[in-house]
């Protein structure tokens, strides 16, 4: 075997379609595009959901559901990962500042604290908001809670 005995394997390789070379190919006139219509058209796209002139089922399909627009989103952090990050750079303090620079919350974040999780060490902690059985786990180790 050489080089020049190399062949594609059978069947491998088709003949391009050869279209708009004139009537005598027998794919001249119209180059395979049928007569008139979109499709027939240069610079034809069809739109993402056509289905061919039915109506579009993004346009069937009713509108669903209810968004608010007033809706307040807090970033959730628990009580046993204020305890973890109190123990791991010994802080009695913790505020929403401290919780970024830890990377728990972005700069822009509203911080909820929630009551998950046990904690041990008296912390005076200033968030956004507090669930109910996170300020009273705060309160009863003689901690304070201060909402921003």
């Amino acid at each position: 075997m050489e080089l020049n005995n190399l062949k594609p394997a059978a069947g491998s390789v088709k003949k391009v379609k050869r279209i708009g070379r004139g009537q005598g190919s027998g794919r001249g006139g119209t180059s395979t595009r049928g007569h008139k219509g979109a499709q027939s058209r240069s610079g034809y796209s069809r739109t993402r959901g056509f289905e061919g002139g039915q109506m579009p089922l993004q346009r069937v399909v009713p509108k669903f559901g209810f968004k608010n627009v007033n809706r307040v989103e807090y970033k959730a952090i628990n009580l046993d990962t204020l305890q973890t990050l109190a123990e791991s750079k010994s802080l009695s303090v913790i505020d929403v500042q401290t919780l970024v620079d830890a990377g728990l919350a972005s700069k822009n974040d509203r911080v909820k604290i929630l009551g998950n999780g046990a904690l041990t060490a008296k912390l005076e902690v200033k968030a956004h908001a507090f669930s109910k059985s996170a300020k009273e786990a705060i309160e009863k180790l003689e901690g304070t809670t201060e909402i921003l």
